[in-house]
């Protein structure tokens, strides 16, 4: 009897603001990393806010309420959607200029562009609703507990591996779309070693 291949993929995670220059920079950085390792990572946006009850929504986002509303359209496309399309709406919003995101005119823009049924497929209701906040308080959480407080922080596993904070920083293995790519595949080998 053969035995199944093992297939654990590598946790990527970048800690982000959905306006904050860093981000985009290192999401674009990170559109061509995913063209090389899609099938060997599971990608995910961690949010850099700040849990507040006086603010709005019970959260402070740095640079404003509609980066709050950028980051949870991002959840909830993220929740209701193949990774693909989700990562393909981030950049869409992206290529609209930081500030836009957020924005719902965007959002509904972006879900067009990507072919993400934005009502049917439960992203609006959740960016317009309750879900959509406690997504954004669970990944502040989140990050909190990672100890993530710049945007943009670059973590393998779980382990910071490098920072965009104005220029790259604390990236010892490099910050060139091969270098992240070079980490992740040695990462993979390492888990799916038999």
């Amino acid at each position: 009897m053969l035995q199944q291949a093992k297939d654990t993929k590598v946790s990527v995670q970048l800690g982000v603001m959905s306006q904050c220059p860093d981000a985009l920079l290192c999401e674009s950085v990170f559109k061509d990393v995913v063209n090389n390792v899609a099938d060997k990572i599971d990608l995910s946006l961690v949010y850099v806010a700040r849990l507040d009850p006086f603010q709005n929504k019970g959260v402070w986002c740095l640079h404003g309420p509609q980066e709050c509303e950028g980051n949870i359209q991002q959840l909830c496309v993220a929740k209701y959607t193949p990774f693909s399309k989700w990562w393909e709406f981030v950049q869409c919003q992206n290529y609209q200029g930081r500030y836009k995101i957020g924005l719902p005119s965007t959002a509904l823009q972006c879900a067009e562009a990507t072919h993400i049924d934005w009502e049917g497929s439960g992203a609006q209701a959740c960016a317009e609703g309750d879900e959509g906040i406690q997504l954004l308080k669970d990944s502040i959480k989140l990050g909190n507990r990672l100890n993530i407080t710049k945007s943009c922080t670059v973590l393998i596993n779980e382990q910071k591996i490098c920072v965009h904070d104005s220029t790259w920083k604390e990236c010892e293995n490099g910050h060139s779309v091969k270098d992240f790519v070079k980490q992740i595949e040695e990462e993979y080998g390492r888990l799916n070693s038999v």
